[in-house]
Order: C-alpha cells, then structure tokens, then sequence
C-alpha cells in the first residue's frame, strides 16, 4: 500500500505554466499591491481595503474547508473520504491566513489608514463601543483574532495527523480519536468563526448589531467551498491522483451540497435584513441604508439574482449536478459573487457612493491567492492524494468486505 500511496502522489504532474502560476500571480500582486500604495495620494487607505476584502474572501475557503472536515468526522460520512485530503489541506493554510493578516495589524494601527476607526475613538463618548467592552480594544482584537487561528491550526493538525497516521498503520483508533476532536471542535469552530468575521469585517462599523451575522458568513463561505471543491475534485479526477476513487456520484452528491448552501444562504440572506428591516432600529438600519447608496443598491440586486435565483434554478436538475459543463460555469460564477458579497460587506465604508473596482482589488486577490495556491500544492504533494486504509473507503467504492472472523460483527451476522 505504501508504494501504492507514493505512485498516486507522483501522478500529480503540472504543465510548466500551471505549476509556476501561483508564484507569478502572488509576483504580480505583490507589484500591483506596491505600486496601489505608492501611487495613491491616500496614503493606503485604498490598499488596506483593497486587501482586507481579498483576505476576507480566502478566509472563506479555509473557514468553509475546517467546517467540512469537521462534518465528515461528526456524521461519520463515508462519501467524502476520497475528498478529505482536499479539504483537509484548505484546513491547514489556518497557519497561513494568520500570517497574512498581520499586514491587517499594521493597517489598523496605522494613523493615517485607521482601517477601524474604532480603534481611535474615545470609548467616554462611544456607547456603541463602551458597550462592547474589553472585547473591543486593540488588545482585546488581537488577542481574540490569535485565539481563533490557535483553535484552527491545532483542530487543522490534529486531524491531518490522525489521518497520515492512519495511512501508516491502519488502526482504527485514529477515526476514533477524530470524531472525539469533531465532538467538541464543531463548538470551537463555531464561536471562533463567529469572532473572526466579527472582528475583522463587522467592526469595521462597530456600531452595528446582528446576531445573524456570523451564520451569513458562515454560510457563503461554504457555498464558495463547496463549489470550489467541485471543481478541485474534477481536475484531480481527470489528472489522475483521484481517478480511482471518485465516482460520478461523488459529483453527484458535492453539487447537492453545494444546492443545499444555495438554498441556506438565501434563508440566513433574507432573515438578517426582514428582522432589521421590521424592527427598524437605527443600530441595525444604518448598515443597510449605507448600502443602499449609489450603485451599492445594484450590488445588492446582483447579489439576490447571482447567489441565489440563478444557481438555484440552474442546479435544479439531477443531471445538472453532475454536469462539468453546467456546475464548472457556476463555481465561476460564485467566486464572482462572493467576492462582491465581500466588497458589498466592506467597500461601503470607503466608498460612499457606490462600488468602484480599483486595480489594487485585482493585486490583493492575486497576491493572497498566489500564495495560499503555492501552500496548497505543497501539502496536498505531501502526502498521498486520498486516505489510503480508512476504514470507509470500501464502503464509498461499493466494495464488500466481510467482517474478520471471531469479531463481534462477524458474531452478529453469524459468521463463524
């Protein structure tokens, strides 16, 4: 099996262009990103958000693959054993985001950028921010947001760890101990998700208030997952290293998902701004009324036709999902969309009037992307390209495999 394993690695094999992109896109960004803060009379300003909504758009797909993982081992499942090594290493780029968000820290204290202005007002003549004390303090964010990553990286580890371990041995007592972390990381996940998203993107107006905010991140970000992991899984199909182990069902049942956060995100989508809405109360109405302004109104309307009404009646169909040609030009259509949704969440606060593409959005998401691309590569080359003696792994490919003899199973079934 172990040679087995090193054959699979070795056929993921990239044409020159495609194995050099990652550096030449973070190159390129990070020249486009220079060149937005050297040439701008803004001193950064447009750079800091530039880059907070690049960072705010990844952190989605790290965000949305610890949640899939974590769903895997709490349910048990066994279709998503030939993707786990997938999302096991979008997990682990947590590492990763926190050093990239550390060029966040400067902007935030930055004087002249002042990315949060909470950061510098009077807490004496703040309520909004009295109230929401010692969270919201410079302290307080960047203890909470180290805290976060910790959870990440070490729930992000552990699992890996299990699983490689696994690879070696065959023990069962690796799943085991997997759904033990599962039991109690989905309540870790979930309260430092919610602190992530707050801290970095809601407080950029402090004053607002939403208990629903952190499930509406929650949910684009795995819509954007799940499309994204539809698309990673087809090429490493068709490449080779997952050839044997993915089915037109395991397409089948991704693109379920990815209907499924279709679906949820329009439920979270409208029950944040119907409650605002019929309460009316200015802490809660003052967000939406700033992106109602100029062409923040058409964002808005772009947002309800592209994340919901048009993959929704595209993928109705059971075919549909199984479709390259039909799912492929969707998944596109998502990253387009999550990406406004994103500049619709953060961009208001620069621009007033309306949504403006900068060339240094273009630089940040390149940059970013480049990056976490190259950390990708490199773990999913690491080890084998699927858990090679998971206990589930025949089950997924239909394959019986009778229960040893003298084992309680085999007892149960009569089988002497």
């Amino acid at each position: 099996m172990a040679s087995h394993a090193k054959e699979e690695v070795a056929t993921l094999k990239l044409a020159p262009i495609w194995s050099k992109l990652p550096l030449i896109l973070t190159i390129v960004g990070l020249v486009v990103g220079a060149a937005a803060f050297l040439f701008n009379k803004d001193h950064g300003k447009q750079l800091a958000y530039s880059y907070l909504t690049a960072y705010m758009f990844f952190l989605s797909l790290v965000f949305g693959g610890l949640f899939l993982v974590l769903i895997h081992h709490l349910f048990d499942a066994y279709w998503t054993v030939p993707l786990r090594r997938i999302i096991e290493n979008l997990a682990m780029l947590a590492p990763v985001m926190f050093l990239l968000w550390l060029p966040i820290v400067g902007f935030a204290w930055s004087d002249q950028i002042q990315l949060y202005p909470w950061f510098f007002a009077d807490v004496h003549t703040d309520h909004a921010l009295a109230a929401k004390q010692p969270l919201f303090t410079r302290q307080g964010w960047v203890i909470m947001i180290t805290a976060c990553f910790a959870i990440w990286t070490f729930l992000a580890w552990k699992f890996r760890s299990n699983t490689t371990g696994q690879d070696r041995d065959g023990s069962s007592k690796w799943t085991f101990s997997n759904r033990v972390h599962a039991g109690y990381g989905i309540f870790l996940f979930a309260f430092s998700g919610t602190f992530l998203c707050f801290m970095l993107m809601k407080s950029l107006m402090h004053q607002f208030f939403s208990t629903m905010y952190g499930v509406y991140y929650f949910a684009g970000s795995v819509w954007l997952t799940y499309g994204t992991l539809y698309i990673i899984a087809m090429l490493l199909h068709r490449t080779g290293p997952l050839k044997a182990v993915v089915t037109k069902t395991t397409f089948h049942d991704i693109g379920k998902m990815f209907f499924a956060f279709t679906v949820f995100y329009a439920y979270i989508t409208f029950s944040q701004y119907f409650l605002i809405w019929n309460a009316n109360m200015p802490e809660e109405t003052f967000w939406f009324i700033r992106r109602e302004a100029g062409s923040w109104y058409g964002v808005g309307i772009l947002m309800i036709f592209g994340h919901f009404f048009l993959p929704f009646l595209v993928m109705l169909r059971q075919d549909a999902k199984r479709s390259i040609a039909v799912i492929g030009p969707v998944v596109a259509l998502a990253w387009v969309i999550h990406y406004m949704d994103m500049q619709f969440n953060i961009m208001p606060v620069l621009h007033k009037d309306g949504f403006v593409l900068h060339y240094g959005d273009i630089g940040c998401m390149a940059f970013i992307g480049g990056i976490l691309a190259m950390a990708w590569l490199k773990l999913f080359k690491a080890n084998p390209p699927y858990p090679q003696k998971d206990p589930r792994m025949a089950e997924c490919l239909g394959v019986y495999v009778p229960p040893a003899k003298g084992s309680m199973a085999a007892a149960h079934l009569g089988i002497k």
